[in-house]
């Protein structure tokens, strides 16, 4: 559950930058504490279903397109993962 919090953190602050947004305005544009989405982005805190639906929204960021791009960091982490795991059991 880390792993995906942390993650999803990556992905929304990655979004956000990307747009050219600082935590102030996706703040005021989403209605969130600029502390609590810090938190989120730092893998801190969990967000819900509506919170992360917010940030979608002001982001103008479909939600699929957030969860499918967690997926695939999740994906390639436990990858890398197995891989590493695979090599030292080998030795």
């Amino acid at each position: 559950m880390v792993l995906f919090r942390r993650l999803l953190g990556e992905v929304l602050r990655g979004a956000r930058m990307q747009r050219g947004m600082t935590l102030r305005d996706l703040s005021a544009e989403a209605r969130v504490s600029l502390g609590y989405i810090s938190e989120i982005e730092r893998g801190q805190k969990e967000a819900s279903s509506e919170l992360l639906a917010s940030l979608c929204q002001a982001m103008d960021l479909p939600l699929s397109e957030v969860l499918r791009d967690v997926a695939d960091a999740v994906d390639r982490k436990s990858t890398r993962l197995n891989s590493s795991h695979t090599d030292i059991s080998r030795m």
